[in-house]
Parts: structure tokens; C-alpha cells; sequence
């Protein structure tokens, strides 16, 4: 740690306030705050008032300066933190003065990234950072604190202690067959290999709500001219976000909204009007329709109901390639000209919804089967996650699936045991812990293997 050099930055936001705070972290933070103030810093984590000074000694600026020494500190080095007036003029200034007394400029992350270094967080705890920080919605927010608190590692940590078991089991077999323990004759290692892939069956799904709450969805409405498109937008954002008239054509280009639906975070993108025209400009708006309907989570078909239109003729003309059900819902609009109610149904195979979104009718229920549709369904102790976890557990199922195979039809051993190493390995990408030299401490401290 002595080695490392001392990084810099501003940690509050761009722009004017009524306090700026820059952060040091390094072996020389003490030192370069006490060359900054002229005096040396209090005991730690005790505010104290000091002056900042410039290279000839005058006044930059006032405020407050608060140490933290290693390894109690966000990034287990010591951290000196200087709150001083929020003008970007000034704090620009400050940093300067710092980087001539032989700091230098963090990069992007470098403070968590240190604080993972110096084992204060894993991976996913310094990820939910960013993630507490970027939320769009309470319930985001609030995974993200569980995350950042260790819920998610947890739950990893405790799925890693079983395939750690198991392995010690598979390579007990395989490497001391003079102590006559033969696990792969019996159901032990079998059952023992099941409970694993439950549990990462588990822990995947509370992570797919995670990712869900981080990412969002990204629904795009489409459909004709007049079809009620834009009416739609703003009865599900609540507010007239979209121009709405009678004029064929009003939306010439995508429009984006970003919503809260049930507590899901939605991207909700509205579109030209799908239609034959001449006009260069409405062409280009239809092409980026397109360009959005292919790139959508959900797709909303809206067809006016009192036209007596057939929405999936629709759907194969402009998009035939992207009319799967998992990706497409048929929005019948405007059924209060109709007499008829708002309903759900089947529709040849996809959802149909038929709703007034002039009259907000049928609303709601088009909001739960969006929310349904993404299988959304938060609970309390939803914890933030990201793709690569997503993927890394998909990685670690497939591993134990060969595992299982290698085990069940082949019963051969090595095979099985190369197979949950690289389940552990990639599971153990998630938070960054994973070590061969881990796995020898469990074998060793967990046996009387060779007395």
C-alpha cells in the first residue's frame, strides 16, 4: 500500500453549490492536506476548520477537512476528505494546488476500485455504488442499499460454500482412492450436485428482478397514423408529454419518456406513424420507427378498434421478422367509439388488450400485463443486479448441467470435477472472491484426509 501513489478528486457534482468536497487516497493524503492547510490535520473523523493556501501562501479558500486513516476508510488507505465552497472555480483551483503537491488525478471508479483491492467491498457491493447512485425509482434504489450492504454477495457466498462441498467430495474420490471413499458409487454427490443447481436457480431469479430494477424494459409503441399512439404515451406517463391532434403524421420523430410502472423503471419510446408515404421526412421518421422496434423489450401494436383493422396484417407488413409473442402486444384503442369494454384476450397467440387511452380506460390493466409480461415481481429483499451476473450464473447452470451428465451417464470423475471447477470459477466472477489456493484451504481444513 506504501507503494501506491495518492489519487485526487473532486467528489461532488459538476456545477454551483454551497459545498464542494474533494477527496485524497494514498499513502501521502496527510501529508499533501498538510502542506494544503498549513497545520496539521485532528484526530480521525473529527471536522476541523483550517484555510487553504496556494503556492504563495495566500487564501484560497475555507472549510473543512476530515481524515481517515487505513485501513478504517472507504478504501482502506488513508483518506483525507476537504469541503470547502461548491464554485467550480474553486474547486478546480483546490485540486490544482493538490496535483503541485504531488497528488495525481483519480481516474474514473479508482476509489472503488481500491476499496475492492484493499478488500473493503467485492465486485458487487462496489458496482451497487453506481447503481445506488444511478436509480431511477425508490425500489432501485432500495436493492441497490441491499446489494451495497451485502444481500447479493451473500447469497453467492452461500451457493459458493455448497459447490465448494461438493468439489471436496468429487476430488476426495478421485485423489485418494486409498481411503476407500467411493461418493460417486452412492447418491451423495448427485443429491449434493442438485441442491447447487437449485440454488443457483434461485439466487438467478432474484438477480433477473435485480437486473430487471437496474435496467429497466424498453417498450416502443407503434402502429398507423391516428391510431392513438402518442394518446397512449401520455396516459401512460401521465402527463402530455406527446403531441396529440388530429392530423395524420403528427409524430415525425421517436420520443422518449422514461416512467415508473408497478415500481419497474420503462423507457417507453413512441413512434411515427407505420405508413406508404412521399414525404422525405415522415420516411425518415418511419425508419427510425424501425430501427426501435427492433431493438424493443415490448412492442405495443396500437390499431384503432373502430376501423375494424386486422393488427397482425400490420405487424407482417412493416416488421415480419420481429412478431414473436414474447416480444409483441396488440393494443385495440379507442373502444369507447366502439361500445365495446376494455378486455384482455388471445389473439391468434399474442395478447391483445383493448383499452381508450383519450379516456384512460383499460389503462391499468395494460400497465400489470407489461409489468407481467417482463416477469416483473419485486420483492423485499430484491437486491440489485447486472447482466454479467445474469450471465455468470447462466455460465455456472451449464457447467453443473455437463457436471451432472458426466456424473449420471459416464460416472466419470475427473470430468465432473473439471466441470464444477469452472462452475465455481465462473460463479465466483460475480464477486471477485474466487481463488484456487481457497478451494485448498477447504480440502485441508474441512478433512483428516492422509492422517
Amino acid at each position: 500500500m506504501q507503494n501506491r501513489t495518492t489519487i485526487a478528486a473532486i467528489a461532488t457534482p459538476p456545477g454551483r453549490g454551497g459545498v464542494g468536497v474533494i477527496r485524497l487516497s494514498g499513502p501521502k493524503s496527510y501529508e499533501i492536506a498538510e502542506a494544503l492547510t498549513q497545520k496539521k490535520l485532528d484526530k480521525a473523523r473529527y471536522a476541523g476548520f483550517r484555510k487553504f493556501y496556494d503556492a504563495n501562501h495566500e487564501v484560497m479558500d475555507e472549510g473543512l477537512a476530515i481524515c481517515f486513516p487505513n485501513p478504517h476508510s472507504f478504501t482502506g488507505e488513508d483518506v483525507v476528505e476537504l469541503q470547502g465552497h461548491g464554485g467550480p472555480v474553486i474547486q478546480n483551483a483546490l485540486l490544482g494546488r493538490l496535483f503541485e503537491l504531488g497528488a495525481i488525478a483519480a481516474k474514473a471508479g479508482e476509489f472503488s476500485m481500491r476499496a475492492f483491492e484493499n478488500g473493503k467491498l467485492d465486485l458487487v457491493q462496489a458496482e451497487a455504488i453506481a447503481d445506488l447512485i444511478d436509480a431511477t425509482s425508490q425500489a432501485a434504489a432500495r436493492s441497490a442499499v441491499r446489494s451495497l450492504q451485502g444481500a447479493f454477495s451473500t447469497k453467492v457466498n452461500a451457493v459458493l460454500e455448497q459447490l465448494i462441498h461438493l468439489r471436496l467430495h468429487v476430488e476426495a474420490a478421485i485423489d485418494f482412492p486409498e481411503e476407500e471413499i467411493d461418493f460417486l458409487a452412492d447418491g451423495k454427490i448427485l443429491n449434493l450436485l442438485d441442491g447447487v443447481a437449485i440454488s443457483v436457480t434461485a439466487v438467478q431469479q432474484s438477480a433477473r428482478q435485480g437486473q430487471l430494477l437496474r435496467e429497466g424494459l424498453q417498450v416502443v409503441i407503434a402502429g398507423k397514423p391516428n391510431a392513438g399512439k402518442s394518446s397512449l404515451l401520455n396516459a401512460l406517463a401521465g402527463i402530455e408529454r406527446a403531441i396529440v391532434t388530429d392530423i395524420a403524421g403528427t409524430t415525425r420523430d421517436v420520443l422518449h419518456e422514461k416512467i415508473t410502472l408497478n415500481g419497474l423503471p420503462i423507457t417507453l419510446t413512441d413512434t411515427a406513424g407505420l405508413r406508404e408515404t412521399g414525404d422525405i421526412v415522415e420516411k425518415e421518421g418511419i425508419r427510425r420507427a424501425i430501427k426501435e422496434i427492433e431493438q424493443a423489450d415490448l412492442l405495443l401494436l396500437v390499431y384503432d378498434l373502430s376501423q375494424g383493422e386486422d393488427p397482425l396484417a400490420l405487424a407482417q407488413e412493416y416488421f415480419a421478422d420481429h412478431i414473436e409473442p414474447k416480444r409483441l402486444m396488440l393494443i385495440g384503442n379507442k373502444c369507447d367509439l366502439t361500445g365495446k369494454s376494455a378486455e384482455i384476450l388471445d389473439y391468434q397467440g399474442f395478447r391483445h388488450i383493448s383499452v381508450s387511452a383519450k379516456q384512460e380506460t383499460g389503462v391499468q390493466s395494460l400497465i400489470d400485463a407489461i409489468t407481467a409480461h417482463a416477469g416483473f415481481q419485486p420483492e423485499e429483499d430484491t437486491f440489485i443486479a447486472r447482466t454479467r451476473h445474469l450471465d455468470a450464473m447462466k455460465r455456472t447452470q451449464e457447467y453443473l448441467a455437463e457436471a451432472r451428465e458426466q456424473l449420471v451417464v459416464y460416472n466419470a470423475g475427473e470430468l465432473v470435477a473439471e466441470s464444477l471447477r469452472l462452475a465455481q470459477n465462473a460463479l465466483g466472477e460475480i464477486t471477485g472472491d474466487f481463488s484456487a489456493d481457497d478451494l485448498l484451504g477447504k480440502i485441508f481444513g474441512s478433512f483428516c484426509i492422509g492422517k
